[in-house]
């Protein structure tokens, strides 16, 4: 299982605070590469839309119910100092819900115990603090052994580039309506900045 010392995850969130990391990677992606099922929590062959995940709410589901949609998928948790981006998330959420853009939160634990809650926690606050009505999901391991298959797919079978354990809590992946994967904007790069506009845009069906 992935570990990390609170000393080295306290100087990562310095270097997300202070942009010092490169925070955003757009590519022109070509046809999606074919699924690399080996090892653990592999990936379906069907690629990202056999993915099986479940809802916040404990609905199972695949990533197929979004397909045709641009998808914004984002590792969440509610006591980061990026969980007020929840807020711009929402926002962006009521401005392109009817252009078929879905926003998908994942809350995850892994940052320094940062979501300890249960789904249901999890889910109370959101909805009272930031009102959101997002599709959040049931909670899940984003890097390490343990990493979920969606997960998997994103950092190790998107575009090289794109590529890499989750360094964060609020990284965004955007994916097109034909589930390739063209952007990751780092956890300092909030939802509403231009470079995310502009990529969500050009992903739009």
């Amino acid at each position: 299982m992935w570990h990390t010392s609170h000393a080295f995850v306290g100087a990562m969130s310095i270097l997300f605070a202070l942009g010092c990391t490169n925070p955003v990677v757009v590519v022109d992606a070509g046809p999606m590469a074919s699924p690399n099922n080996q090892g653990g929590n592999a990936v379906p062959s069907d690629g990202v839309w056999g993915i099986a995940v479940e809802t916040i709410e404990g609905r199972a589901t695949t990533m197929g119910e979004f397909a045709g949609k641009a998808i914004l998928i984002v590792n969440t948790a509610s006591r980061c100092g990026y969980t007020r981006q929840f807020d711009g998330l929402q926002r962006l959420h009521e401005r392109y819900k009817d252009r078929n853009l879905a926003i998908i939160g994942f809350p995850c634990n892994q940052f320094m115990s940062q979501d300890p809650g249960s789904d249901k926690e999890i889910a109370d606050f959101c909805r009272a603090n930031y009102g959101v009505t997002f599709q959040m999901m049931s909670k899940i391991e984003v890097n390490g052994d343990n990493r979920h298959p969606l997960y998997r797919f994103l950092t190790e079978q998107s575009a090289e580039e794109m590529q890499g354990d989750i360094g964060w809590n609020f990284e965004k992946f955007l994916l097109r309506p034909d589930g390739v994967a063209v952007a990751r904007f780092g956890s300092s790069v909030e939802p509403e900045d231009q470079r995310v506009i502009s990529a969500i845009e050009a992903a739009l069906p």
